[in-house]
């Protein structure tokens, strides 16, 4: 009988989206809902499982972490990328780590639910509401706005096509980005810099790597208009936290809609929580009933091809 965790259920609907009885009589299966409070609590709670079930980035899985764990043998994450995992350091210990599909619908539909909620002022106006007010201030119209699209991959071509679709001038920069990419992708290509001074809504499409930790810093925030608003759905450290709240406190930057941070859960004391002009997401671009669905289906399908000796979906490092 294989032990099986799935962790950081946070809403308590795993067991709940998927047909974990397929796996009757095979596993027995716990479920964690809350965060750990560190590694020493992960090993702790996880030394006698054989299997565990990721949600994307939630709980990291150094090497430090997989060592101390003797008795496990399988890791599923959700998606097929997890960089919370020390994937080599799995299979070197001879472990299987398994991953699953996401749809990216999800994420579109959230980073333009916040585009559109920063813009027009919804979070502030529906506090305004439900505490007997009325109307509290000015939104923005997008149409005849830039947007800039930092990372014109396969996301930021969908946002760079939602702009247009509002009548947005899309404007694309990247590392690697040219010009004729750009073209290719919707955009036109500008140099950072020149992104950063003239965009309405910049917002964030990069993977976190050791040359995206802080690509959005003082600096930038010091470039950007006044009136101009920063979309983070990527990860925290991409943007300088200490920056972002200091640009947000003294208004360089007119707000900012963030849906990642740099701790998560983000602290109930965080200074991010005080401030009137942000839109705040519990990192929820992935989170939704249809997408929940297809991760845990097929982390069920994981189990079911390890246990037959035929794993699916394997990670490499």
């Amino acid at each position: 009988m294989l032990r099986l965790a799935i962790l950081d259920d946070y809403q308590n609907v795993a067991l709940g989206l998927a047909d974990w009885g397929r796996l009757k009589g095979k596993a027995e299966i716990t479920t964690f809902r809350k965060p750990f409070d560190g590694p020493d609590a992960v090993v702790e709670a996880l030394r006698s499982f054989d299997a565990v079930v990721l949600m994307r980035e939630r709980t990291p899985f150094p090497a430090t972490v997989i060592e101390r764990l003797p008795n496990l043998k399988l890791i599923v994450t959700t998606g097929l990328r997890n960089l919370a995992i020390d994937v080599g350091a799995a299979i070197q210990r001879g472990i299987v780590v398994s991953g699953t599909q996401t749809s990216p619908e999800p994420v579109v539909e959230l980073i333009w639910a916040m585009i559109l909620g920063i813009s027009h002022n919804i979070a502030a106006e529906d506090r305004s509401m439900r505490a007997g007010g009325w109307q509290v201030g000015l939104g923005h119209t997008l149409s005849g706005k830039v947007l800039g699209v930092v990372g014109l991959g396969k996301l930021g071509r969908r946002i760079a096509a939602i702009g247009r679709a509002f009548g947005m001038d899309p404007v694309a920069w990247s590392e690697n980005l040219t010009p004729e990419k750009a073209a290719e992708g919707g955009a036109r290509y500008l140099p950072k810099e020149e992104l950063f001074r003239t965009a309405d809504v910049v917002t964030l499409h990069v993977i976190l790597s050791k040359r995206t930790r802080g690509l959005v810093g003082a600096a930038e925030f010091a470039q950007m208009k006044p009136s101009a608003y920063l979309v983070n759905t990527s990860r925290g450290p991409v943007v300088d936290e200490a920056a972002l709240i200091e640009a947000l406190q003294n208004r360089r930057i007119a707000g900012a809609a963030i849906d990642v941070y740099d701790v998560e859960p983000l602290p109930a004391d965080h200074p991010l929580r005080k401030l009137d002009n942000t839109l705040l997401g519990p990192h929820i671009g992935y989170v939704t009933a249809e997408n929940y669905a297809g991760m845990y289906g097929q982390a069920v399908e994981d189990i079911e091809a390890y246990l037959a000796g035929a794993p699916l979906r394997l990670l490499t490092a």
